[in-house]
């Protein structure tokens, strides 16, 4: 079965402030606008990739993150990968673990393949 597998760059909704630190109300802004623009795509899966990441996220930003997704993604059935380098895989791992905590079907890799695998395995799994 086809599989369409949509690739969202961080710096298409990462924003940072001058000092590096996450910009959340422009960053709030900009998922609202990725979620309107795919809100007509059927499903899809998601990739956002976060290696080139320019802010620093503090335990509270991903949590407020992960609020966001449930306000603005009303399909929480679809697959969401996180991409992020090595250095950075705990804090995605604990933004995945808000978002899961919502219903959405969010996990980190480090491995772009890792990633693809699991977003084309079939079945309910539930991570």
């Amino acid at each position: 079965m086809p599989t369409d597998i949509r690739i969202i760059h961080s710096n298409d909704f990462i924003k940072a402030t001058p000092e590096g630190h996450l910009d959340f109300e422009e960053t709030k802004r900009l998922l609202k606008e990725i979620a309107s623009a795919s809100a007509a795509l059927a499903d899809h899966e998601i990739i956002i990739d976060t290696r080139n990441a320019q802010s620093e996220m503090s335990i509270t930003d991903l949590w407020n993150l992960a609020a966001e997704l449930d306000k603005l993604f009303s399909d929480s059935s679809r697959k969401t990968a996180i991409l992020c380098p090595f250095d950075r895989f705990d804090n995605a791992g604990v933004f995945a673990l808000f978002a899961q905590n919502r219903g959405f079907r969010v996990r980190a890799f480090i491995s772009f393949e890792d990633a693809i695998n699991w977003l084309l395995q079939m079945g309910p799994t539930r991570d």
